[in-house]
């Protein structure tokens, strides 16, 4: 049975942008076709284009490819816990940090491309053994409640957002 949209009561409104980019009604399906996206696009990227800014103080190409990975990792180990009924709570992280602490300068975009890769085959290995039942258990991250099937959807739409952002800004 697919992990189906979660409904508004699962998670913080500001997450309600992400969530609406996501078409399917199963969750798995989503994260399969915008692995798809992502990878086609990604690899339309010339190599001299990676390390471009749209603006001063913005993401380069490459810090919002490992940003998206780096945020999937956190949204499916939140999912994960909360997915095994553990309720501590878990804190937030600052992107920009991590962005500027990844050294992603120093990797090649094939190293990228694999990392993603293996990062999303492990959340759909995550999110397709869940039983309906788990993944509409909740916990507490950054001090607001979310659902194990919020997190999922909130990687997909997250990912679609900033997939969008470099079609738009970078390219």
């Amino acid at each position: 049975m697919p992990i189906t949209r979660p409904t508004i009561s699962e998670y913080a409104p500001y997450f309600q942008t992400y969530v609406k980019l996501v078409n399917e009604d199963d969750l798995v399906l989503a994260l399969k076709r915008i692995a798809k996206i992502w990878n086609d696009l990604i690899g339309e990227i010339p190599e001299q284009k990676l390390n471009y800014r749209y603006a001063d103080g913005k993401w380069s190409i490459k810090e919002v490819l490992i940003h998206l990975t780096d945020a999937e990792r956190v949204f499916a180990y939140r999912a994960l816990r909360f997915a095994r009924n553990d309720k501590t709570e878990l804190s937030g992280f600052d992107e920009n940090f991590w962005a500027t602490e990844s050294h992603v300068d120093e990797r090649n975009l094939e190293s990228l491309i694999k990392e993603h890769n293996n990062v999303r085959g492990a959340s759909i290995s995550l999110f397709e053994n869940l039983t309906d039942e788990i993944s509409m258990r909740s916990g507490h991250a950054n001090g607001k409640e979310i659902s194990v099937r919020a997190l999922g959807y909130i990687i997909c739409g997250h990912e679609l957002h900033h997939l969008r952002i470099i079609q738009e800004r970078y390219l």
